[in-house]
């Protein structure tokens, strides 16, 4: 997929390609993020969302997964293998634990199971396009013994090799290492990283913890990173020494 498909401006308005064929969510969705200022291109199937792509610049995502011509994952998968950071959020009936850790690990970052909230929706795509402008300002690279996190190309290098992170991940891994060895709580990192603080989610940060943390164990000069502070939260560790010579 080639061409330039994300547009994060400074202005409010946005340009938002709904994926759904299910006519009443759609027209639901659509007169709500209409509401927000924002426009919005609806596409049925796959095949027309990326011939949009191509001829449009969009900034947000919102797809289901059960489509006349596939799953939306494979959408969110293909993006991500092409190295686009366009935010993407699932929207799907699919309720089970496999199919969301399934959904955010193909690389969404977001998952809203229908039925929805009207007033949820609209604060995660607040949530992802405010995101989405932040990342878009950041220019730095953070730096630690061994470790580089780049902001622009949002890679981890941990001692010569690459940690394939999720969106999400990558999200998390970045701010707690922007504030180094200080302890967040589950309701702050929910409402740093993922931009909302309902408190029915906080079990969401814990489950995006575990699973970087896996990722980060299959090194042991990464292993402890991120560190549990019993009865508080979470803080990132800097390592202390570079891998020997």
């Amino acid at each position: 997929m080639n061409g330039t498909i994300s547009n994060i401006t400074s202005g409010l308005n946005k340009t938002i390609l709904l994926i759904e064929d299910e006519q009443d969510i759609a027209k639901l969705v659509t007169l709500n993020l209409k509401s927000m200022d924002h426009s919005v291109i609806h596409c049925t199937t796959l095949q027309h969302a990326e011939k949009v792509m191509m001829d449009n610049q969009v900034d947000l995502i919102l797809m289901d997964r059960m489509l006349p011509d596939g799953d939306g994952i494979t959408l969110c998968q293909q993006l991500r293998q092409e190295g686009h950071s366009l935010p993407c959020m699932l929207l799907t009936a699919k309720d089970s634990e496999a199919d969301i850790v399934l959904g955010l690990e193909s690389g969404a970052d977001d998952y809203l199971v229908k039925p929805f909230s009207v007033l949820e929706l609209r604060a995660r795509v607040k949530a992802l396009l405010r995101r989405s402008k932040q990342q878009a300002h950041q220019n730095e690279s953070l730096e630690f013994n061994g470790i580089s996190i780049n902001c622009t190309t949002r890679e981890v290098i941990a001692f010569n090799e690459t940690l394939e992170l999720t969106a999400r991940e990558f999200d998390l891994l970045l701010y707690l290492a922007q504030h180094p060895k200080q302890v967040f709580s589950r309701m702050q990192l929910l409402e740093a990283v993922w931009g909302y603080s309902y408190s029915g989610y906080e079990h969401t940060v814990n489950s995006h913890i575990n699973r970087l943390r896996n990722k980060l164990a299959r090194s042991s000069y990464t292993a402890n990173l991120v560190k549990t502070v019993w009865g508080v939260g979470y803080k990132f560790s800097p390592p202390v020494n570079q891998i020997a010579s």
